[in-house]
């Protein structure tokens, strides 16, 4: 009786374990949620200004600190790459759809798209901008606190470093999506309120959901690799 042949595809050892890969899609995903979110402006009374994406953007920041505690900050840096990436083919994709012919029945709904993705170019460059600038120092500080605390106190290092992530992403990003369409002194609000905000959200949900994704994932085995 003939064996069959093996693959050798399935003997060869996966280069990316899937922890890695999950948490990569998530980042990945919530970035670009929170870039089309920021369209919308949230007023809330006259003081309190800031757009939508100031939600979930917290939590891509909470996955950026598991991404560099567990995988170190290469490994971030190539995710954070990989998002910039995909951040980019969003805008092409979107940016066809809005010049693609509609039938008359369908032109409120092709308004509305049209007037959100013809947008959404301007906030992915204001997105890169303070991304790049903020993740890559979120991540950078990560690692130096890191070793300044011996590894002790996780969320000295995720709360230290967001403050000086969310700031270097904060003001590049709303200057450059809202300057000239929001007055200044609403925008001098969505810096201001988006800064604590992000903050706030990282440090009472961000922070313990980061300690709970760590413990689960030393559970199944996996540890920091910095």
């Amino acid at each position: 009786m003939n064996k069959v042949a093996e693959n050798p595809s399935k003997n060869r050892t996966v280069p990316y374990p899937i922890p890695l890969v999950i948490v990569s899609a998530v980042f990945v995903t919530l970035y670009l949620v929170s870039n089309i979110m920021a369209v919308k402006i949230v007023g809330i009374g006259k003081w309190i200004y800031f757009d939508a994406g100031t939600i979930t953007f917290p939590f891509a920041y909470m996955l950026g600190d598991v991404l560099t505690e567990i995988w170190g900050y290469k490994t971030a840096k190539r995710v954070i790459l990989l998002t910039l990436a995909c951040n980019i083919l969003l805008v092409i994709c979107t940016w066809i759809g809005v010049f693609l012919p509609v039938p008359d029945y369908n032109d409120a709904i092709a308004s509305a798209y049209n007037r959100v993705f013809t947008y959404v170019p301007r906030l992915v460059l204001g997105s890169i901008a303070g991304f790049l600038c903020g993740e890559l120092t979120n991540a950078w500080l990560m690692v130096r606190i890191k070793k300044w605390t011996e590894g002790r106190r996780l969320w000295v290092r995720t709360i230290g470093s967001s403050i000086a992530g969310h700031l270097f992403d904060t003001v590049p990003f709303v200057l450059i999506a809202f300057a000239g369409v929001v007055p200044w002194i609403d925008i001098l609000k969505l810096i201001a309120f988006q800064f604590v905000a992000k903050l706030g959200i990282e440090a009472i949900m961000g922070t313990p959901l980061a300690y709970l994704i760590l413990r689960c994932m030393r559970r199944f085995g996996i540890e920091s690799t910095t």
